[in-house]
């Protein structure tokens, strides 16, 4: 309070001194500090989307590979039954000789 009655140049430097420590306690208290474990929840939160995310892409790309390979596996089955039938006893090729 005196610096606010006396009039020289350090009265009125600690007086404007004062009035901005005022200001900044006035900030901090109506800015709510910073809560770091909310932080850290919304990050985890984040980042288990984003691994849902991956998870599910590479899901439906295993999906897409099952399918391939199911179509593959039919088609090679089909082709071993083609060459079966086909397997019929053939004349031998080349010079036989008489026994």
């Amino acid at each position: 309070m005196p610096s606010s009655v006396l009039n020289s140049k350090t009265a009125i430097q600690i007086n404007m001194s004062i009035m901005r420590v005022f200001v900044v306690i006035r900030h901090q208290i109506l800015t709510p500090p910073k809560n770091e474990l909310h932080e850290l929840q919304q990050e985890v939160k984040q980042l288990k989307e984003y691994i849902e995310e991956v998870f599910t892409d590479y899901n439906d790309i295993n999906e897409d590979t099952r399918t391939q390979l199911d179509l593959i596996n039919k088609t090679l089955a089909e082709l071993q039954i083609q060459k079966r039938l086909s397997d019929k006893p053939r004349k031998p090729v080349g010079f036989v000789k008489p026994q």
